[in-house]
């Protein structure tokens, strides 16, 4: 929208002809003469994101603000910006107080990227270098005012640790086993959070590979303890006056994990889900029935029969190949169908998996994996458990039918979604961060770039307590 100020601002170099129009009037009865404010119109309206007035947005700028201003960005730079989508319930952020933003972000491990080139072939190389891969994923988190980060991949948390450290952020950390060099880790905004507890979970005691999750309970220090301060400080003054308790006693469970890639494995892809959700409530309800966070990297698209495990709390086996449990088999790039620019859509963004009425054979091994019984074939969890980027609308270019974003990683062999952030009912989500378009991720010809250190996209979203 600045464009039109500008027009207005160089007003005195216009044909006298156009000295007549003020540039509210442009904007309703030209618009198809200024195209770049007709697209940041649609992105706002599309974000929901509150602005002032039209008055005041397209103020004219006099010659000296204009010799002040900074550089407008190009047109590559403002399509590869992520913009927040606002719940259409919450539209009023000052609604709830206790307020924090969860990232989930796969920050590609330095050893990962070395040991497949395949996947990096059309990246420069100079992209794939920590030493500057690490400053953009500061910079970009610094963007994002995290207050707590779910990181995947991490085989540098020492680098990770020193720089989150001077932005307020503690965190720990929990290495794969077996001969892998990578884990998870989990940082806090010390400000807003303090650790009452974590636990790991090492699937590998299980027989379910070297896959590792974390678990940690998050004690969040809210606004009402700063007034408490303040009314101790006054009562100093006022003897009389009664010194007010923190209000609220708000903690979280959240849960960080990576799951095992191997797509023909489903039913270790299951086993590590399944417990991963059974300790993430046991720790809810041993902590007084608190909210629950789930995130990570899961492996698997929204269409699979893993992601309906997830959002409907159960899942029959016998309905489902093995080898079809997290959808990647049929996942590739060339077979993502995505929504056209005009924003029609045929069908989601990749081929949707229905349930077969025949069943399928699985053996006694994989059954005791998958489901952690022998003999059992049905998967149940007790969370209920909410996707974050569900819950809020989006924009046609960055989601599929279903609502979740279209692509959350990007390489040569690979576009797709594999990223969550899943929430219990007692979390409402205020609003998310779009991923990007496709053709602007095409256009790169893969992740990490210029801009984004990683292969894939961080998930954010902002999450508030229910009153």
């Amino acid at each position: 929208m600045k464009q039109l100020g500008r027009m207005e601002g160089n007003g005195d170099v216009r044909p006298p002809k156009r000295k007549r129009y003020s540039v509210n009037t442009e904007v309703e009865q030209q618009p198809h003469k200024i195209r770049r404010g007709r697209v940041e119109f649609e992105t706002e309206t599309l974000t929901r994101e509150p602005g002032p007035s039209l008055s005041t947005r397209f103020q004219a700028l006099s010659p000296l603000s204009r010799r002040h201003r900074k550089p407008q960005q190009s047109r590559d730079e403002r399509e590869s910006s992520r913009q927040w989508a606002f719940s259409p319930c919450n539209s009023s952020t000052s609604t709830y107080k206790d307020k924090f933003v969860v990232v989930s972000y796969n920050i590609l491990g330095v050893e990962n990227a070395s040991k497949h080139p395949d996947l990096y072939y059309k990246v420069p190389p100079r992209f794939l270098e920590w030493g500057r891969r690490k400053k953009l994923i500061r910079k970009e988190i610094n963007r994002y005012n995290a207050s707590i980060m779910c990181l995947q991949e991490v085989d540098r948390f020492d680098d990770l640790a020193h720089l989150f450290q001077k932005d307020g952020f503690e965190g720990v950390y929990k290495a794969r086993t077996g001969e892998a060099s990578d884990g998870c880790a989990i940082f806090w905004k010390k400000e807003m959070f303090s650790l009452l507890h974590q636990e790991n979970i090492e699937f590998q005691s299980f027989g379910l590979r070297n896959n590792v999750a974390q678990l940690c309970v998050l004690k969040h220090i809210v606004a009402t303890c700063v007034e408490s301060k303040q009314n101790q400080l006054e009562s100093e003054i006022t003897p009389q006056t009664s010194v007010s308790p923190c209000t609220q006693n708000r903690s979280v469970v959240i849960g960080n994990t990576h799951v095992l890639f191997n797509p023909n494995r489903g039913d270790i892809k299951l086993g590590q889900v399944r417990l991963f959700l059974e300790k993430a409530h046991e720790l809810s309800q041993e902590w007084g029935s608190i909210p629950v966070i789930i995130s990570g990297d899961l492996n698997s698209i929204p269409q699979s029969p893993m992601y309906q495990f997830l959002a409907s709390s159960e899942l029959d086996i016998r309905l489902h190949n093995r080898r079809h449990i997290s959808g990647q088999v049929d996942s590739g790039s060339e077979n993502i169908s995505f929504r056209s620019q005009n924003g029609k859509a045929s069908r989601c963004s990749i081929r949707k998996y229905i349930s077969r009425p025949s069943q399928y054979i699985w053996n006694e091994e994989e059954v005791r994996l998958a489901t952690g019984i022998e003999g059992a074939t049905r998967l149940q969890h007790h969370l209920k458990l909410c996707s974050a980027y569900l819950g809020v609308p989006g924009s046609c270019r960055t989601r599929d039918r279903c609502g979740e974003p279209l692509a959350t990683s990007y390489h040569s062999k690979f576009m797709g979604t594999v990223d969550y952030i899943w929430h219990t009912e007692e979390l409402v989500p205020v609003r998310v961060l779009e991923t990007l378009p496709v053709n602007i991720l095409r256009r790169n010809g893969g992740l990490p770039s210029k801009k984004w250190g990683s292969d894939h996209l961080a998930l954010v979203c902002e999450l508030a307590f229910r009153k």
